[in-house]
């Protein structure tokens, strides 16, 4: 395993932790401090901004977890990766992609989530 893809692993970790304790902890391993995170519906700014967000989300889905269902694919500062969102009984809520920047020391700086399969050509 790649140090990207630990990065992008211990990050999906902490949008599935629901102990805010744990989830900053994380969070410092993955994302610069003054990182971004947008998604359609909400975006964040700087560690507390997305530990703030991540515990929003998991507020709306209690039980539920993020894992990754690709490989991560990476070149120069870029990365891009699928994940699911799950539901404690095992169905997938939510499916879609992440494309992130990496900081200089290998966390990621700004990650931005698309949701569901990429649209169909007009």
């Amino acid at each position: 395993m790649s140090d990207v893809t630990t990065t992008v692993d211990t990050y999906l970790e902490a949008y599935s932790e629901p102990d805010t304790e744990r989830r900053t902890e994380l969070l410092e391993k993955s994302f610069a401090a003054d990182g971004v995170l947008i998604d359609p519906p909400l975006d964040a700014s700087g560690r507390q901004g997305i530990n703030d967000m991540v515990g929003a989300v998991l507020g709306q889905f209690p039980g539920h977890r993020f894992r990754r269902v690709s490989g991560v694919d990476s070149h120069h500062d870029a990365v891009r990766y699928g994940w699911e969102l799950v539901a404690p009984d095992g169905t997938v809520t939510l499916a879609g992609m992440d494309v992130a920047l990496l900081a200089s020391d290998g966390r990621l700086q700004r990650v931005t989530g698309f949701f569901g399969d990429l649209p169909a050509k007009d």
